[in-house]
């Protein structure tokens, strides 16, 4: 990968389109390929660039419905080297629900309040392009509220801590990151994540199971 971080941005709204592209390109670590304003732009910039992650709108013409959530669909199926980071104003859980179904390599959901805190927005566009996954903390939260209210839920299984822990993974963190971030020892992360992962029933398998503990709710579809 290259040192800077070839982008594609998708937004309707031209001014923070254009305030979004100016951040990135400031910040010296990314370089924006292509800015465009729907999701047919988007994926035909995708084909003709090959961006090594892309950053979109959920909500944008024709229908302003989830076009960038098929759109993140379309280019992982076509491009499965590509990262797709979903910018969204909610913490709703369907739409996270919507863009992780199939799986979360390579894909973020964030709140549009990640704009304004320019690092974390390139390590989640970084993560994404590596085929990892992160999920907003916000998200991460209502997620947890809601499937913990339910005694069936393995959540439900899980103490204070961990899902403190459970939190920090969902953004991308490493154990090291996680250890950092709520100042425990290397030994007592490592013991929590595998906690988690057991209370979970995720067994051995690819790192991307770090954010499947996270999304394991959402085996079933959520209730309307």
């Amino acid at each position: 990968m290259a040192d800077r971080l070839r982008v594609v941005i998708a937004e309707d709204n031209f001014l923070v389109r254009e305030g979004t592209r100016k951040l990135l390109e400031d910040s010296g670590d990314v370089e924006v390929l292509a800015s465009v304003g729907d999701a047919g732009e988007l994926r035909e910039a995708v084909r003709r660039l090959l961006p090594e992650a892309v950053l979109t709108d959920i909500r944008m013409p024709p229908g302003h419905h989830m076009e960038g959530i098929d759109a993140a669909h379309a280019i992982r199926a076509e491009h499965p080297g590509i990262g797709v980071a979903v910018l969204s104003q909610h913490t709703d859980e369907s739409y996270a629900f919507a863009l992780l179904r199939n799986g979360t390599a390579g894909l973020a959901y964030l709140l549009k309040d990640r704009l304004g805190d320019l690092e974390d927005l390139i390590r989640a566009l970084r993560e994404v392009a590596r085929g990892g996954s992160v999920i907003d903390p916000l998200v991460v939260d209502a997620l947890v509220a809601r499937r913990t209210r339910s005694a069936g839920s393995p959540l439900a299984t899980l103490t204070t801590r961990e899902l403190d822990v459970l939190r920090e993974m969902a953004q991308g963190k490493t154990n090291a990151g996680v250890e950092q971030a709520l100042r425990l020892s290397a030994s007592t992360v490592e013991k929590h994540v595998n906690s988690i992962f057991g209370k979970l029933g995720l067994v051995e398998g690819p790192v991307h199971r770090r954010v499947a503990a996270v999304l394991a709710f959402l085996r079933e579809r959520p209730e309307d």
